[in-house]
């Protein structure tokens, strides 16, 4: 008798065989999508805590006098007055136009500042050698914990010794002078990964320091120095306190301060109080998503050394 499987049997049991899952395979697919939508749910809360405020921002700066003041509040406005917008901007005894201008400036001013010493600062600590670099370097990283109403006193009277308070000096010399010390920190890490012998290279064909950072070094750290850029230009754009300190006529103020005018001592404009911030903060949200690609990469880079 031909006792023989049948060839279509043994092929059908193999397809079988080498379709069955192996066993746990569908719980650890379970525990993949389980861990996959805790992470997406952890982010979408976070997203939304960090969106709501913003949310809160925009949708008060269109609602109504009467609006913006009732309890419980409204999440969504009854009525949509867009000419708060207009309104806050031409609000009398406001200045916004000048204001704006002058935040433009101090602004501009300081980027380039810390753009440029810092990078050198940075430069000089990565790869030049002389007595005492790390002690000074690890000074400058020291600052950072030196909190700035400790040095607020000393600075007002320096600068009314020297006629500068009211003026936008206070505001701009300063980052002409280093940079700040974490600017510097980043753009080290930074040029510390870019290899040696394209320095060396530069030295043996002749070019000095100032044309290597200038010409090497500078072209090479855009992503650095463009995450100092977004640091700086957030930390300025929305400066109040020193403005708050070193400024008095309404001639000189910045946005941040201006914005501040709506507050009075028995009401406050809420709703162009918040109109006028969302205008404020219209360039630091398309600074950051232009350049968001440099941000992240900056950022990533700094941290290795290699």
């Amino acid at each position: 008798m031909n006792i023989a499987p049948d060839v279509s049997t043994v092929s059908s049991l193999k397809r079988a065989t080498h379709n069955t899952p192996a066993p746990g395979h569908a719980q650890r697919k379970l525990r993949e999508y389980v861990r996959k939508g805790s992470i997406y749910a952890l982010l979408i809360i976070g997203a939304l805590i960090f969106i709501g405020p913003l949310y809160w921002m925009v949708a008060t700066a269109v609602k109504t006098n009467a609006e913006a003041y009732l309890y419980p509040p409204t999440l969504f406005p009854q009525v949509f007055k867009w000419s708060n917008f207009l309104e806050a901007w031409n609000y009398p005894d406001m200045q916004f136009a000048v204001w704006t201008l002058n935040t433009i400036f101090i602004t501009a001013t300081v980027m380039a500042g810390v753009l440029l010493t810092s990078s050198l600062c940075a430069y000089g600590f990565a790869r030049m050698r002389f007595p005492g670099r790390d002690f000074w370097f690890f000074a400058t990283l020291a600052s950072v914990m030196l909190p700035t109403q400790v040095t607020l006193i000393p600075l007002y009277i320096l600068f009314f010794k020297i006629g500068w308070l009211d003026t936008f000096k206070p505001l701009i010399i300063p980052a002409w002078f280093g940079g700040g010390a974490i600017n510097i920190f980043l753009l080290r890490q930074f040029f510390m990964g870019i290899p040696e012998e394209l320095e060396d290279a530069a030295l043996i064909d002749g070019a000095g320091r100032f044309r290597i950072w200038w010409s090497i070094f500078l072209p090479l750290s855009i992503p650095a120095m463009l995450t100092v850029a977004i640091f700086t230009f957030q930390a300025v754009w929305n400066d109040f306190f020193g403005p708050l300190v070193f400024l008095n006529s309404q001639d000189n103020f910045t946005l941040a301060l201006g914005i501040n005018l709506f507050k009075g001592i028995y009401s406050t404009e809420t709703q162009y109080l918040m109109a006028m911030s969302t205008i404020m903060s219209i360039p630091m949200i398309l600074l950051f998503f232009i350049a968001q690609r440099y941000f992240i990469r900056g950022i990533v880079l700094t941290g290795i050394n290699r």
